[in-house]
């Protein structure tokens, strides 16, 4: 059967551009690099890979917080990178955000009460007596009750925290959320309470979450598809099953050789990568991977790897496979 997809981005670029001074031309930061994939609906899709690879910024471009440079991203038939602000309005009720810090995303100065009420007027969302009742079903859904609604966020613990913000971001009933890095500011004891909360919610609710996250034991407990992202690019998406049992690109199993085991027995060999992360600002030609990949020939350092389908959820870009190949050159 086929997958309804709900959101479809392609060939989106978001580039940055840094004033050098009077003399010198202005730099130009590729944070996003021709990035295409799509999300099904009720799926959970990870963006994964180390801290500056672009994956918040795609997250942020998706929703239109920030401006791609150029690309689609088609939700309900409708590009939102061409939308102004009254027409990108209308459908934030159907895209929210869970933000990455439940310290600095909750306004300190008003009550619960007033933070997730919030977007029920600026939607114009249930008549004004029956609000309060919906806070309440929302709050009660995320393990918190009407007792909280007078507190201030500072009398919330983290985990209390993004339970609000993820409160916040479903009280309006979206269609998809794009979830950036949310548990990687909380303490280990709770991260898998709140993972599990936003399990849960999404069943509930019949959510679909784009899921930003450099923990790869996080992103193989919750989610359905993996996209592995590399200076802007994504080099590898497969089913969440296929990409830790099959790993294909060699970023990838690198990644995975760090992700800590849970008995030593189970240990495989740690694979070292060399060399720095380069800068996005000044990319190497080609596969922006070879200058640290064991196993780079000429061809990566001049052009740019094509997708190569191992099956119909599974692709990577890497010129060390063969076209139709299940088997690596070397």
């Amino acid at each position: 059967m086929t997958q309804e997809i709900i959101l479809s981005v392609k060939n989106l670029k978001t580039y940055y551009e840094i004033k050098q001074g009077m003399f010198k031309p202005n730099k130009v930061i590729k944070a996003v690099d021709d990035v295409s994939f799509d999300v099904y609906k009720g799926e959970t899709l990870a963006l994964v890979g180390e801290s500056g690879c672009g994956k918040s910024t795609i997250g942020r471009t998706i929703l239109n917080l920030t401006q791609a440079t150029s690309g689609e991203v088609l939700f309900n038939d409708k590009d939102l990178t061409t939308l102004n602000f009254n027409e990108m309005r209308s459908l934030r009720h159907r895209l929210q955000m869970i933000f990455q810090d439940p310290y600095a995303s909750l306004n300190p100065k008003k009550t619960i009460l007033q933070i997730v009420m919030e977007p029920l007027k600026v939607h114009d969302k249930y008549k004004p007596q029956e609000r309060l009742q919906k806070i309440i079903e929302i709050l009660e859904i995320v393990g918190l009750s009407e007792y909280h609604l007078e507190r201030y966020p500072h009398e919330f613990s983290g985990g209390q925290r993004q339970r609000i913000g993820i409160a916040r971001a479903v009280i309006l009933h979206p269609d998809f959320i794009v979830a950036d890095e949310p548990v990687s500011a909380l303490d280990v004891s709770v991260q898998s309470q709140v993972i599990n909360l936003m399990l849960d919610v999404q069943k509930q609710l019949g959510l679909t979450y784009l899921f930003i996250s450099h923990d790869l034991s996080v992103v193989q407990h919750m989610t359905d598809r993996v996209a592995v992202m590399y200076l802007g690019r994504i080099v590898e998406i497969a089913t969440t099953e296929e990409l830790f049992d099959n790993p294909k690109h060699p970023y990838t199993k690198a990644l995975l050789s760090a992700v800590p085991i849970s008995h030593p027995q189970e240990k495989s060999n740690r694979i070292l990568l060399t060399g720095d992360v380069p800068s996005p600002a000044n990319p190497p030609t080609g596969c922006t991977f070879h200058p640290r990949c064991e196993f780079a020939t000429e061809l990566c350092q001049q052009q740019s790897p094509s997708a190569t389908h191992f099956s119909a959820s599974h692709q990577v870009h890497c010129h060390l496979y063969q076209e139709g190949a299940n088997e690596l050159c070397y």
